[in-house]
């Protein structure tokens, strides 16, 4: 049963100014309103690209979106900053409505976009949670109910009857989500705010989130930079661009699509020459086989494609070599470690570096690439800093518990526990 439409949506700001802008625009759409004409300000506007100088007045933070959600469904929705995603979800949540289409939704709605969304202040954590529940449209009786569960969940019981103004962001967040997964809304909104809650919430947050669609069959819409949390837990994914979807699909393609188009700080034109030959093209590829980033414990490859001069002269051994940010070397991958040297056949071969598990800890790191003659001990090519490589979190262990990116060291190991 679809439980949520979206129809058409786009949502366009004024930049700079509160408001639609000059009593002038004002007018010209209440004229063009009285005449039944459209809304001439919505064939102006600039694409929402933040990186790049405004050329209009207006811009659109959101340009014709167009999405269906099933009911137990948890959608994920991805993107870079500014992409449009917050504003979505804030349509979704009627905070602000579309400037075009419309949002068909049944049931509830419980939204969760920002630390202590709709939280007053001066009100301890315990009146928040009627207020919350009052808000949703529960009775005094159903938010009794839960009100130990949502008390338990938050781990703030000793400051429940505190004002909620002296709470930490992170106390806020854990009551806040703890009100919105336990009272029982149809459809769940949450952005980012996950973000702010300590390594173990964040376990209990996605945990409670499965449970709420898998076990009870309602419906969560997922914002995350935390691709590894977006694996775990959604079903489906769209990716924005921009403020336009360029992407529906399973969660695994939409994550490998959004990686593979992140920001790379490094760029290498291809062909490279160097004295006795030239690489011809390199890609890092993820677990789908797309040139992306890398996410923590799946499958990468370091493809590489080289032109030898006299290549029958030559037993070549590709070495690559990661560097941290302060210049020490991680690890290295070696042919001739492998016995994988041999004198070349053709001037062109491939190298190919399959990694099945990659278990270095989420980062920047440098790739180097180093090119040698094993023949005459002689350096034919070599740059510390090749390529960017960016590893993202992931679920290392395969066990759905995500490891936060402090206190984890360089390399993550297998382990195998036993206890008796």
């Amino acid at each position: 049963m679809t439980i949520l439409k979206a129809k058409n949506i786009s949502k366009q700001y004024r930049l700079g100014l509160v408001g639609t802008g000059t009593l002038s625009h004002d007018l010209n759409r209440w004229w063009a309103g009285i005449r039944g004409k459209e809304d001439p300000y919505l064939k102006v506007g600039s694409v929402n690209d933040r990186s790049t100088k405004a050329d209009s007045a207006y811009v659109w933070a959101l340009k014709d979106i167009n999405f269906e959600v099933q009911q137990g469904e948890v959608l994920g929705i991805i993107g870079k900053n500014g992409a449009g995603k917050s504003t979505l979800l804030k349509i979704l949540s009627r905070v602000t409505i579309p400037t075009t289409g419309e949002i068909k939704t049944k049931g509830r709605i419980a939204s969760l976009l920002e630390v202590g969304t709709g939280f007053h202040p001066e009100l301890t954590g315990r009146e928040n949670i009627y207020l919350n529940g009052a808000i949703l449209g529960m009775s005094k009786a159903e938010i009794k109910s839960k009100e130990a569960e949502i008390i338990d969940f938050s781990g703030c019981e000793r400051y429940v009857d505190t004002p909620v103004k002296r709470y930490s962001s992170g106390m806020r967040v854990r009551l806040a989500f703890a009100v919105a997964a336990f009272l029982e809304p149809d459809i769940l909104v949450i952005d980012e705010v996950l973000a702010v809650g300590d390594a173990e919430f964040q376990k209990k947050a996605i945990g409670k989130m499965q449970d709420i669609s898998k076990g009870e069959g309602r419906t969560v819409l997922f914002v995350s930079h935390n691709m590894a949390a977006v694996k775990s837990l959604c079903t489906r994914a769209i990716v924005l661009e921009h403020g336009k979807t360029v992407f529906e699909g399973g969660t695994d393609e939409a994550v490998s699509f959004y990686l593979r188009n992140k920001e790379n700080n490094v760029s290498v034109s291809f062909p490279v020459e160097f004295e006795q030959g030239k690489i011809l093209d390199f890609k890092i590829l993820d677990y789908l086989g797309n040139n992306s980033n890398v996410l923590l414990g799946e499958k990468c490859s370091f493809k590489l494609k080289l032109k030898i001069n006299e290549p029958k002269s030559k037993k070549i051994n590709i070495r690559y070599q990661l560097f941290d940010n302060n210049e020490q070397l991680i690890t290295t991958l070696n042919t001739f470690h492998h016995n994988s040297n041999k004198v070349l056949e053709s001037e062109i071969q491939n190298f190919r570096c399959d990694i099945p598990n990659f278990k270095v800890s989420p980062g920047q790191y440098d790739l180097g690439l180093q090119i040698l003659d094993l023949n005459t001990r002689k350096i034919l090519y070599q740059n510390n800093y090749f390529e960017e490589l960016t590893v993202e979190v992931g679920d290392v262990f395969k066990t759905g518990k995500l490891p936060s990116k402090e206190n984890l060291g360089v390399f993550l190991s297998e382990q195998v526990w036993q206890i008796n």
